[in-house]
């Protein structure tokens, strides 16, 4: 039996003397002068071992390459030189017993917390790069919050319960992944986006508290914060309203950031409409950790006769303080973030050494222009449009701004509850309706939902932290002659509805209570409480942007025999 005293951060200088039995990977090797010194790692951290020319281990240890798998016995001593980098920095071990349980090849990627190696090689050796402690970080505070999430879930009366992962398509959002059947040859099930009807129904079963730690598959174009797969905490209670979850939620983020990050989290959190905080952020999850906020530009511009902004719905701008030593070429570059995000032109106006300049400033007399709230050294960037494009456009703008100079303090965290949300947008193009949240999201009021769609509002919220949407939720409808009011706007026949949603339908007949939740995306949560950028960091085998998983080569051919099982015929691909 393989037994151990210690592991790799916990020799200090109180035992000295003692004898040890250790364990663990050869992060590096190095021969000084006779001396062969090892670097032992295991998930805790890095002990010395050191053997002497003297040692009759000595041969055998010239052998030790960098990853070897070792387990060893030998005496802690002083270090003569020591590391204060450390925990262990104070000792070393003198090996007198050596025994290597496995040997490695030269690895392919840097196995420390600076390595070189591409993202792609990266995923291609993911089990190499999870040896890192960096990464290996990353995934015990990820158990860590998940833990403490549940604490808060358990300690409040919340059952944590399974819902399938092979179940119906439901269309509304994102792509579903659908899995052939070959009992039924023909039909698919379908991967969960989120187990939303699966959890209404467990309040309909009369289960009141639900949560479970889920798995959500979306066939989406992934970024920097998703994936194809991911993980949420879901949520749904009975008899609530929304300030009952939000409450909820702020009880389990004030506790988990105490307990994982020793960080006091002050509740209860801000409140913001959806419309304030377009006006002034221009984004539906604005960072509030710096201000740099939108305003209407249009009062500034009376009397001022600037042709591409005529007959504009909107005019909208932000001020930069630190104006003066932008270029034309980097403002060129602010254009195209801009047109990305559906901005239609950048104007800008600057004042440095007294002097006014800029795109426009051409179409200004004196007077005017020393009316613009601008002071020295200041530039201020207008956006014509509509407020939808204006907004994004903007509000993309902000966010480089904010990067680029340096406005975002570290280690600060702002929460947000982003309230009084539209309960529809209309495609213009499509000519219909669809639900800006989800068709389940309860009305205010149905009658609005009735007589006024474009109108209603939602009993929905969302929470952002640092300018991410951390979890989104709602009061669910629960009287079926509202749920069948919100398919009719959303312009579902009964034949849909039926195909679609007969089973929840019909589970509204009887006595469904009003119920509401949430769910907390994990992967972002954890991405944010450990100050990565990239939502890879934190998963433990992730897809590439590409949704491809470079270590197992999937997605992946699969042999005609399958294909034959399930009656599928692979067409010619485009």
């Amino acid at each position: 039996m393989l037994t151990y005293t210690h592991h790799n951060n916990e020799i200090t200088l109180n035992h000295l003397n003692q004898t040890v039995h250790l364990k663990g990977w050869a992060a590096k090797v190095r021969n000084l002068g006779g001396l062969i010194f090892i670097d032992l790692r295991d998930r805790f951290g890095i002990t010395q071992l050191v053997i002497k020319p003297e040692n009759p281990l000595y041969e055998q240890a010239l052998k030790i390459k960098n990853e070897y798998v070792l387990d060893i016995k030998g005496v802690v001593i002083e270090r003569e030189s020591k590391n204060p980098n450390l925990f262990t920095g104070d000792v070393e071990v003198d090996v007198t017993e050596l025994s290597i349980l496995n040997t490695a090849e030269t690895p392919p990627i840097i196995v420390a917390n600076d390595t070189d190696a591409l993202e792609e090689t990266r995923l291609k050796y993911r089990y190499l790069d999870l040896r890192r402690p960096l990464m290996q970080n990353f995934l015990m505070k990820r158990h860590q919050i998940t833990q403490a999430i549940r604490e808060v879930l358990v300690g409040e009366g919340f059952y944590e319960m399974e819902t399938p992962i092979l179940g119906k398509s439901t269309p509304e959002g994102a792509r579903d992944y659908l899995v052939p059947s070959r009992l039924y040859p023909g039909t698919f099930y379908a991967l969960p986006q989120s187990p939303q009807i699966y959890k209404q129904l467990f309040m309909v079963a009369g289960m009141e508290k639900y949560f479970q730690v889920a798995r959500c598959f979306r066939d989406e174009d992934l970024r920097a914060d998703r994936q194809p797969e991911f993980t949420q905490i879901d949520i749904e209670q009975s008899f609530v309203d929304m300030e009952d979850i939000q409450g909820l939620i702020e009880r389990i983020m004030k506790h988990t950031f105490k307990k994982v990050l020793n960080v006091d989290v002050a509740t209860p959190f801000i409140r913001m409409s959806y419309q304030e905080a377009m006006e002034r952020f221009g984004s539906d999850k604005p960072d509030l950790r710096y201000g740099l906020e939108i305003f209407d530009a249009k009062p500034l511009l009376n009397g001022v006769d600037i042709p591409f902004f005529q007959g504009k719905e909107h005019i909208r701008g932000l001020i930069l303080e630190q104006g003066s030593t932008i270029t034309r070429k980097r403002i060129d570059q602010y254009t195209d973030v801009v047109k990305k995000n559906h901005g239609e032109a950048l104007a800008y106006l600057r004042l440095q050494d007294g002097q006014y300049s800029g795109s426009i400033v051409k179409f200004f007399n004196e007077p005017d222009l020393k009316q613009l709230p601008l002071k020295e050294g200041n530039i201020m960037f207008l956006v014509p449009g509509l407020f939808d494009h204006v907004s994004s456009a903007l509000g993309a703008l902000r966010i480089e701004l904010g990067n680029e100079f340096k406005m975002i303090p570290e280690n600060t965290y702002k929460f947000l509850w982003v309230v009084d949300w539209p309960l529809l947008e209309y495609s213009e193009e499509e000519q219909r309706f669809y639900a800006k949240h989800h068709p389940f999201t309860a009305p205010v009021d149905p009658e609005v939902l009735r007589n006024d769609p474009k109108n209603a509002m939602a009993k929905a919220y969302d929470i952002v932290l640092n300018g991410y949407e951390i979890g989104g939720g709602s009061i669910r409808i629960h009287r079926q002659e509202v749920q069948r009011l919100m398919f009719d706007t959303l312009g579902l026949s009964k034949e849909d509805i039926n195909h679609r949603f007969g089973f929840f339908v019909d589970a509204l007949k009887y006595g469904t209570p009003p119920h509401g939740g949430l769910a907390l995306g994990l992967d972002r949560v954890v991405m944010l409480m450990t100050n990565t950028t990239n939502i890879k960091d934190v998963v433990a085998f992730p897809k590439t942007q590409s949704a491809k998983d470079v270590m197992m080569q999937a997605p992946s051919d699969v042999d005609a025999i399958q294909l034959d099982e399930l009656n599928i015929k692979v067409g010619e691909v485009k």
